[in-house]
């Protein structure tokens, strides 16, 4: 790196250190959220209880619908990023997030790599045309933060395009915010050993197995790499308008529930849920003729 990019370098650290002090120390140091009507909290630390799990599961779960009703009906806008290393869940929190949710208020967006088209264009551009519009929340499983991670990593970008986006990503969401998106930021994080039990289920499975990339096997290799474009990324990027909350990651179901009801507690709302209703009967009617069964193609009912 030149002298001149050490020395800007060195300023933009100065001016994040100045904007920052004692900004992080209640990002990270402040593990609890806010307790939910209902909180069941174990009292030790020992691997969670299935039927707690599951129970607990199923009441986070009912109030998201809860709070994806509030979000459709008072049009907010909401995007909650996941990122973090390989394997360390950010998939499997996002599957419980959904499951009971409506997929046109709440939608999963996982881009690929980009197309040489995109690679022309401004570099958020492409994942612009997947933020929400009112009454939508978008799940982005992974996201624009891939040029501090695997492009830096593994040489996809230039020096001067990741210095670049660091350099611009904070502006840019300032701009997100002042828009009124609601942006959440999750990092996964997940020790070098269970990473490595993870990836050793996912070769034993057939069904886990396609989960693995030829560039999540060069991850390994590479972990302090990723751990320095890590630190380096939040040194930039976590700020107090936009700070990242790190999930610890290596117990999966602790991850899942901690997850959730943080995400809970970052959006205020309440319960519109309606009142019962009574299923009409079906009004009866003269005249129809169904067609013949044979007339059908039907599923072989192998079962």
């Amino acid at each position: 790196m030149s002298k001149e990019k050490s020395t800007s370098k060195e300023k933009n650290k100065e001016k994040k250190n100045d904007s920052h002090k004692g900004s992080n120390n209640h990002n990270h140091h402040n593990n609890h959220s806010p307790l939910l009507p209902g909180d069941l909290i174990p009292k030790h630390k020992k691997p969670l209880d299935t039927d707690f799990y599951e129970k607990e599961l199923a009441r986070l779960q009912l109030e998201l619908v809860k709070m994806h009703e509030w979000i459709k009906v008072k049009k907010l806008k909401v995007i909650v990023l996941f990122e973090g290393r390989d394997a360390a869940g950010k998939g499997g929190v996002i599957t419980r997030i959904t499951q009971s949710l409506n997929p046109r208020i709440c939608r999963v967006t996982a881009l690929g790599i980009p197309t040489e088209k995109e690679k022309t264009q401004w570099y958020f551009q492409r994942y612009i045309a997947h933020f929400p519009s009112g009454g939508e929340m978008v799940l982005l499983d992974r996201s624009w933060y891939n040029r501090a991670g695997v492009e830096r990593v593994m040489g996809f970008c230039t020096d001067d395009e990741y210095w670049e986006f660091l350099r611009s990503c904070p502006s840019f969401e300032r701009m997100i915010i002042r828009s009124g998106i609601i942006l959440i930021k999750y990092w996964f994080s997940v020790s070098d050993q269970e990473q490595e039990k993870r990836f050793a289920d996912r070769l034993q499975d057939p069904a886990k197995r396609w989960k693995l990339s030829p560039m999540d096997l060069a991850s390994r290799e590479k972990w302090e790499d990723y751990s320095r474009a890590k630190d380096e990324m939040f040194e930039y990027t976590d700020t107090k308008e936009s700070p990242w909350y790190v999930v610890e990651a290596d117990d999966k179901k602790r991850a899942r529930l901690n997850c959730i009801h943080h995400l809970l507690s970052k959006i205020p709302y309440e319960d519109l849920t309606p009142e019962p209703i009574e299923l009409p009967k079906r009004r009866e009617t003269k005249g129809y003729v169904r067609p013949p069964m044979d007339a059908q193609t039907f599923v072989p009912d192998v079962y």
